[in-house]
């Protein structure tokens, strides 16, 4: 294995996080909502660039509400560390001590009535609180509210799920060239791990590993069976790299396969072209959804297809938009999302072939582009 020292992008500036709380701000607007409550998690990383600390109990918010500068308040601890972390300069700080009440605090920024979008992240411990100081606030999910918030893709992002893509095809070229057969899943799951971090992922979300009958459960973790000649093998592996996500699957065979996963694995294969082409500005994401489930139901797996087609990707690994029937948001040039069918024969073995998929002005353009084919394995 080579060594690898993955190019370290440009940062966000301080322009493209004010223009995205000013979108968030103007998105709340124009759907009658009061405004935006952002808990820590993606949503805020994303419309500032602060992270606070993963363990804090301590009552962090960004407020965004009309005819006001966007505020953050945080404990007063952290407050050097917020104030160096964030990225707009329109972005004003306000603290919290302990020993007072923060929703107090929380309140005072936020008008007395209305509906706000409050980010899903949000601990129902203070979304009480607020309820309890504003009595007459009324709260959505940001992700029922805002869908489209974080979905369009700007340039920079598009590079780095890019690159995250590329380095979950290299992982994939990496592991062909390894044994299976004789060790357990956990084993080849550590590998994938290894690997994602080597050619440089921060983070790693899932290491799915399926062999055999394993390989029909879709979310399968990885445990202690040890796989043999002749097991169909799902590995479905992705993390944060540079802050953004991949995500990847690809089904294997150790030696050569039977007629069977053969037969399965090209119905996957057709499906997954299948709703790769349905993919232009102006479909609905259902569509995408019904395209891949159309070519399994008519092989005969219809009823073996258990999961949506796709899900978004960006600062996290799964997202809105979704490819799943009842979903008839159109798509966008800069969305990217999942394409990832599946057959899953209970007791024996599943196929599931997954690509992120970006739209473009006149289609799409796929972000993992190792081999579709059935690869075998030693």
């Amino acid at each position: 294995m080579t060594a690898h020292a993955p190019t370290e992008p440009e940062k966000f500036t301080s322009a493209v996080y004010s223009s995205r709380l000013e979108r968030a701000a103007a998105d709340a607007a124009r759907t009658g909502l009061a405004g935006v409550i952002v808990a820590p998690g993606p949503d805020l990383t994303w419309l500032t660039g602060y992270r606070p600390p993963a363990a804090t109990e301590r009552l962090t918010l960004l407020v965004l509400a009309p005819d006001q500068e966007p505020t953050l308040l945080v404990p007063t601890l952290e407050r050097p560390d917020a104030e160096a972390a964030t990225g707009a300069p329109a972005l004003q700080l306000a603290a919290w001590t302990d020993g007072t009440d923060p929703y107090e605090a929380a309140a005072a920024l936020l008008p007395a009535e209305g509906t706000f979008a409050v980010s899903d992240s949000t601990w129902a411990a203070h979304l009480l609180g607020l309820q309890r100081t504003r009595p007459g606030t009324r709260y959505r999910a940001m992700s029922e509210a805002l869908p489209m918030l974080r979905a369009v893709k700007e340039g920079a992002e598009l590079a780095r799920l890019t690159a995250a893509g590329a380095a979950a095809d290299a992982v994939y070229d990496e592991i062909l060239g390894r044994p299976f057969s004789g060790r357990r899943e956990r084993e080849v799951a550590a590998d994938l791990a290894a690997l994602l971090q080597h050619f440089g992922h921060e983070q790693v979300d899932f290491t799915v590993v399926g062999s055999g009958p394993n390989g029909a459960n879709p979310h399968h973790e990885a445990g202690e069976r040890v796989i043999e000649p002749g097991d169909a093998v799902v590995l479905d592996f992705g993390g944060l790299m540079h802050g953004y996500g991949s995500d990847t699957t690809r089904t294997v065979s150790v030696g050569e396969p039977d007629e069977e996963v053969r037969r399965v694995h090209e119905v996957v294969r057709n499906a997954q072209q299948a709703a790769f082409e349905a993919v232009r500005p102006g479909v609905p994401c259902q569509e995408i959804d019904r395209a891949a489930r159309a070519v399994i139901t008519e092989a005969g797996y219809g009823q073996y297809f258990i999961h949506r087609t796709g899900h978004g990707i960006g600062v996290t690994t799964h997202e809105p938009p979704y490819m799943v029937e009842g979903e008839e948001q159109p798509l966008v040039p800069g969305m990217c999302f999942s394409i990832e069918p599946g057959i899953y024969l209970e007791g024996r073995f599943g196929v599931r072939i997954e690509d992120i998929v970006t739209v473009t002005h006149d289609g799409g353009r796929r972000l993992n582009t190792t081999d579709h084919g059935l690869a075998a394995v030693s």
